[in-house]
């Protein structure tokens, strides 16, 4: 047990010490390459509201990139259930019609202008929700 104290404090100070030395830059974004295609996500007209919600959860939980697993997972488990059809597709074109997740979590954090085609209502929930006035404690995803 002293061990993994000493261990994670010695490792504290040395990132710190590194981090300490450098001084923070802007991010680093690139373009994406026009000669990559992008495939569409497909449209699924016919599907049942509480079935995208199931899907749009599981997905919220999955993108691949923990800061978006938290932000999206605990985003989903306060507001989807209350999500009527229209906010539920616009979300779906959020998390699914953009092509790099790192652009939502720039957006949501406010790191980057958000595109018009996405600055909606539930982006600006979104950003409400990054902010966290309330002072919760998100470390990990919420139970299902």
């Amino acid at each position: 047990m002293l061990r993994q104290f000493y261990c994670s404090t010695v490792a504290r100070r040395v990132l710190l010490r590194y981090s300490s030395s450098k001084t923070p830059e802007s991010i680093v974004d690139y373009e994406d390459p026009t000669h990559l295609p992008v495939p569409e996500y497909p449209v699924r007209p016919n599907e049942p509201l509480e079935t995208r919600k199931q899907r749009l959860l599981y997905q919220s939980r999955k993108r691949g990139m923990l800061e978006n697993d938290l932000v999206l997972s605990t985003f989903v488990s306060k507001y989807l259930k209350d999500f009527n059809a229209e906010q539920t597709a616009l979300y779906d074109q959020l998390i699914n019609g953009v092509s790099n997740d790192w652009d939502i979590y720039y957006w949501a954090t406010e790191n980057k202008p958000t595109p018009p085609e996405y600055d909606n209502e539930i982006m600006q929930m979104l950003k409400q929700h990054v902010k966290n006035t309330e002072r919760e404690v998100r470390i990990r995803q919420p139970d299902l």
